[in-house]
């Protein structure tokens, strides 16, 4: 019995890693809701905390967010990230900025100006 309950146990175990492993894909919509959370929220628009505000509260979505939404939250992440630092390197912004600008188009395109309304 207690080989069988222990078993038992290590598949529960295995089972529940997996779980934790296996990530959801949002819809895109999903994405734009959670998106316009951070965005809306005036802390992450304030000098290089709030960069490192927006950028720690988008790389959990990004991780899972939709592919139309994808490679437009990498652009922010990759240009909030260099901001953010002690001293950004002011070649690397102008190169980024571009990709930042064009990541706020593509936000708007699928999420519209009231967060995909």
């Amino acid at each position: 019995m207690k080989k069988f309950a222990t078993a038992l146990f290590a598949a529960g175990l295995v089972a529940s890693a997996t779980a934790c492993t296996a990530t959801h894909q949002l819809t895109t919509a999903e994405t734009c809701e959670r998106i316009q959370a951070v965005v809306s929220n005036p802390a992450n628009n304030a000098g290089k905390t709030g960069m490192n505000n927006l950028a720690n509260q988008i790389r959990p979505i990004h991780a899972v967010a939709s592919d139309d939404l994808k490679p437009a939250l990498a652009q922010i992440l990759a240009y909030t990230d260099e901001q953010a630092k002690e001293n950004p390197d002011k070649d690397k912004l102008a190169d980024l900025q571009s990709g930042y600008q064009q990541a706020g188009s593509t936000y708007t395109k699928f999420c519209g100006q009231a967060g995909g309304q």
